[in-house]
Parts: C-alpha cells; sequence; structure tokens
C-alpha cells in the first residue's frame, strides 16, 4: 500500500462523534457527516494537494413549478484521486438531491450542488471510518464513544490565574463568578485580561451548562471583559503612552530602533500584496471551492489594535466560510473543529509564493508595525 504508516492509522481510526448528523426520513432516523467534515479530513489525511476531486457527470432527472416554488432533483458521480507516492488511487461515488427554491435558477444550483456533495461523501467513505464509513454499520461499532462531560460539582469551581495554576476554589458559582471578575477588574493590562479569560473558558463553559436557572451569567461576563478591555485601552491613551506610540510610528524612530531585535520584540507584520493575491487564487482549504479570500489568521500573532497579522499567515477560505470563521468568537476552535493547521498551510502557501517571486524582498515590506492592544468582546483583532 502506498500510503504512509500515519495516513492508515488516520484512515482506520474511528469516526469522532461530534461531527455524527441525523435526520429523518419516512420514518426512519439516518446517520451522516457533512461534506465541509469529509473534505477537511481529506486535507488532514490525504495533504492539502494529495487529492483532487472531479465532477464525471450531472444530470437533472426532474423538475417542476408550482405555486411559486421551483423544485429540481439531480444525480451527479464524481472521482476522487488520491496521490499516494508514486501511486493515484481512484475512487467514484454517485449522489442525489432533490431541492426547492423561489427560482428555478437557485433550485438547480442547489440540487447539483447537494448531489456533487452526496457523490463526494461516497467516494470518500470507501477509505475508511473518518470519512462515514462507520455510519453505514447498523451498530456503528467504527464510531468512537462520546465521552460523558464531567458536571461541575461543589469545591470544583477553580479559577486558574494567567499562568494557569490554581489561584483559588470556590464552592459555589455566585463565589467563582464574584472572584473572576475582581481578577479582571485588577488586570493590569488587556493581554494579561484576555490571557485569564482564556485560561477559565473551560470552566466558563461549565458554568454556561449548569446555569439554566440564570442563563445570562456567561453574557454578562462577557460584558465585563468588553467593559474592563475598553478601560484598559483608555488608560493607554494617556500622554506618556501617546508619546510612545508617535515615537513608534515616526519613520526615522523605526529606522532607528527595530524593535524586533529587542530582548522583549514586537512581531513583524510583513505586507505583500503579491502573496495575498497569490492565496485567493488558490481553492477554499475547507470546500476546495473558488476563488477565494487571503484570510489572516487571526491568532498567529499578538493582538493589535486596527492591525492585522503578518500576510505570511493567510489561507484560502470561500466567501461562505470566510465569513463564517469571522462570525465565530473562537477562531482556534473553529480551525480545531475541522482538524486544520492553518499556520501549517499558511506557511506553505507563503514558501511558494516567495518562490515564484523574482526578486522577493522587493516586493514584501518587513518593517516591523507597533502592535497596540485591541479593545473587543473576543480578543481578537479584525482579519
Amino acid at each position: 500500500m502506498a500510503f504512509t504508516d500515519t495516513q492508515m492509522r488516520l484512515l482506520k481510526a474511528k469516526l469522532d462523534p461530534r461531527y455524527v448528523r441525523t435526520r429523518n426520513s419516512n420514518g426512519n432516523t439516518l446517520s451522516y457527516v457533512e461534506g465541509w467534515h469529509a473534505i477537511a479530513e481529506a486535507n488532514r489525511i490525504f495533504g492539502y494537494e494529495a487529492w483532487d476531486r472531479r465532477t464525471v457527470s450531472a444530470s437533472c432527472v426532474w423538475s417542476e413549478a408550482k405555486a411559486g416554488t421551483y423544485r429540481a432533483a439531480y444525480t451527479a458521480k464524481v472521482r476522487i484521486t488520491v496521490r499516494a507516492g508514486e501511486v493515484k488511487v481512484v475512487r467514484e461515488g454517485s449522489g442525489s438531491c432533490e431541492a426547492a427554491a423561489a427560482t428555478a435558477g437557485q433550485a438547480h444550483e442547489l440540487a447539483l450542488k447537494g448531489a456533487e456533495t452526496d457523490a463526494t461523501k461516497r467516494a470518500l467513505a470507501t477509505f475508511g471510518n473518518p470519512f462515514g464509513l462507520a455510519l453505514y454499520d447498523r451498530e456503528q461499532n467504527g464510531v468512537r464513544q462520546q465521552r460523558r462531560v464531567p458536571e461541575m460539582h461543589a469545591g470544583l469551581w477553580v479559577l486558574r490565574s494567567v499562568a494557569g495554576s490554581s489561584v483559588s476554589t470556590h464552592d459555589t458559582q455566585t463565589a467563582f463568578v464574584a472572584a473572576l471578575r475582581r481578577e479582571m477588574t485588577e488586570a493590569k493590562d488587556i493581554e494579561l485580561l484576555y490571557d485569564l479569560w482564556e485560561r477559565n473558558i473551560e470552566t466558563l463553559r461549565a458554568l454556561h451548562r449548569s446555569s439554566k436557572g440564570e442563563p445570562v451569567i456567561v453574557p454578562k461576563l462577557v460584558a465585563h471583559l468588553r467593559s474592563c478591555a475598553i478601560g484598559l485601552v483608555k488608560q493607554a491613551n494617556t500622554p506618556q503612552a501617546l508619546e510612545e506610540a508617535n515615537v513608534a510610528n515616526d519613520p526615522v524612530a523605526r529606522r532607528i530602533i527595530d524593535k524586533s531585535a529587542l530582548a522583549i520584540s514586537e512581531p513583524k507584520r510583513i505586507r505583500c500584496k503579491e502573496h495575498l493575491r497569490y492565496v485567493a487564487s488558490q481553492p477554499c482549504v475547507i470546500c476546495g471551492r473558488s476563488p477565494s479570500h487571503a484570510h489572516h489568521v487571526r491568532y498567529a500573532q499578538r493582538r493589535g489594535l486596527g492591525i492585522k497579522v503578518s500576510d505570511e499567515f493567510t489561507v484560502p477560505l470561500c466567501a461562505t466560510h470566510h465569513q463564517q470563521l469571522h462570525d465565530t468568537t473562537k477562531e482556534r476552535e473553529w480551525w480545531q473543529d475541522r482538524k486544520i493547521d492553518p499556520l501549517m498551510i499558511a506557511s506553505t502557501l507563503w514558501r511558494e509564493s516567495q518562490s515564484r517571486s523574482p526578486d522577493p524582498t522587493q516586493a514584501v515590506d518587513k518593517e516591523p508595525i507597533v502592535s497596540l492592544p485591541q479593545a473587543s468582546s473576543t480578543g481578537s483583532s479584525t482579519a
């Protein structure tokens, strides 16, 4: 077999139950995985550029217009080609989909896309459990058993410091919330504030699950986080802070002092329009569709006030997934749920882009940009 040992292990692994969805059909409950997950698994297991998807055939088998609603049904056949070393592994799958919409064009488009997605999933399922093969077994022995989330009992409400060690243990939710609010209020800078929030995020989720009687506890804490962040930014706008910012923005001073060379360095934020165009020319890393946007991975560098991360930390996303990612407040978890490492992809694209440039140093502005803390409820700058 041309697949590596790691790939074989991943292909034989059990399906994560978090990605199993169900729907009712003619009185029966059917289990399935979504199309984006199957494609993300293919990127993870086979490699970003090691497999292709091609629609072999597609046809409309039925359509009608009735009472202002248009309906259409399509069948499609998709071919998956995986390059495993010197060997090409080819699998095919067929799928169908019926869709309804307000216009004929939308109905046909939705039905065609659904049929292609269905065919893609069936072709990928022949490779193993991670793509949904386990769901064809009525007993679903190939699906990993879901772990039970332990409930937070008395004495387990632990408030953690920014260093990760325990600060205090509280017997009640009220005591934990009061202690967390006090720690947030006393945070000396915005980085410590957001670090404190991230250290306690799992406890906050447990708090949200257990606070059915008062579901606004966590939203109130989010509002307090926003208020503290705004206060810290206002403190940064003192005359001394503004003077330091003016020095940092002075071109002469920036040429004299390269803060990336200091003991506590400022991150370099490279700007390269050619690279952004190259990234946007690639297919979406989630669904493989084009055209794409160049998305800046927000957690790749320390947050900055109105400053994007360096252009070298960009990946291609279609308009749908780009908007979906911007709507979430937890970008790192968004990528982890799809089992994709965007920084690894960004690094590969950066190397490819720079190797294509005849003189990369002329196309890239490598001058360091000072990063100031940003006040927001999520702690992330806009990508």
